[in-house]
């Protein structure tokens, strides 16, 4: 069982334009919120529709990519691993996370000219 992996495949779109933040070491990190639908029949037979929303993270390359090409309303397909943690507020509250680190994104409607996908692992 060493095998196993955490991995999250998301197909959806892209909710609000990203937001790209350059760290002092250097570093990059681009984050965005991200919607996907569930489609269903109630017991009456009329169609539903949930959305789920995600918080995306993209470091490094990925970040370049998605500060470059993803924007607001993309149809994207994107893999990544599942990230959860906790942090104190200022008035010293508990507040727990998860999101999403991305580390590939394909576009699964019309592309932006020369628009390529990405991959870093």
């Amino acid at each position: 069982m060493s095998s196993l992996k955490n991995r999250v495949q998301l197909i959806g779109n892209v909710g609000q334009a990203p937001t790209i933040t350059n760290l002092d070491d250097g570093k990059k990190v681009a984050r965005f919120s991200f919607a996907t639908n569930e489609g269903y029949k109630d017991k009456k037979g009329e169609k539903h529709t949930d959305t789920n929303w995600h918080t995306i993270v993209a470091w490094g390359k990925n970040a370049d990519f998605v500060e470059n090409y993803l924007k607001e309303g993309h149809f994207v397909a994107l893999t990544g691993k599942l990230k959860s943690g906790s942090y104190d507020t200022d008035n010293g509250e508990k507040k727990y996370y998860t999101e999403v680190v991305a580390n590939h994104f394909s576009f699964l409607s019309k592309n932006p000219k020369d628009t390529p996908s990405t991959e870093e692992e």
